[in-house]
């Protein structure tokens, strides 16, 4: 890896890791999401996170399948890369490929230029999020700290 490739450990922190996240449907859950980054990112704005995954997802959607989606998009008013890990607290509809609901959720929020990091990171994720094994791990997680434990270790 080059010394400026971007990596999950170096995007992703403890207080963006969740787990169950409440909502009982992909707008409910994308609202709790933009919710949850805004009171911890109080430089971004709610409503504009949201608009901007809820415009991704109308472009396709982010589930993966088996369970996962990589909901992300571009901002203006973003200037680093931003990761969040959530579980939710019940399946939801989401779309995807395998028609399977969706119960994990790595959210990426990166700069309107960050191209070529945007996606590496979703490279990146896709191939943790595509082992079985490693996807059970992360909803056995009992606390936001042993689901970021997890992610990064």
């Amino acid at each position: 890896m080059s010394e400026n490739s971007i990596t999950i450990e170096s995007i992703l922190t403890p207080r963006l890791t969740q787990i169950g996240l409440p909502g009982s449907s992909k707008k409910k859950v994308l609202e709790e999401v933009a919710r949850t980054v805004a009171s911890v990112r109080t430089d971004l704005e709610e409503h504009e996170i949201f608009d901007n995954l809820i415009a991704r997802e109308r472009l396709g959607s982010t589930g993966i399948g088996q369970g996962i989606a990589i909901p992300h998009s571009r901002s203006d008013s973003c200037d680093e890369v931003i990761g969040c890990l959530f579980t939710t607290k019940e399946k939801v509809s989401f779309d995807a490929i395998d028609n399977e609901p969706v119960d994990v959720l790595f959210v990426l929020l990166v700069p309107k230029e960050a191209t070529s990091e945007h996606l590496e990171l979703l490279s990146q994720i896709a191939e943790k999020f595509n082992n079985p094994s490693f996807c059970d791990k992360l909803r056995a997680c009992g606390s936001d700290q042993a689901l970021y434990d997890t992610m990064v270790a």
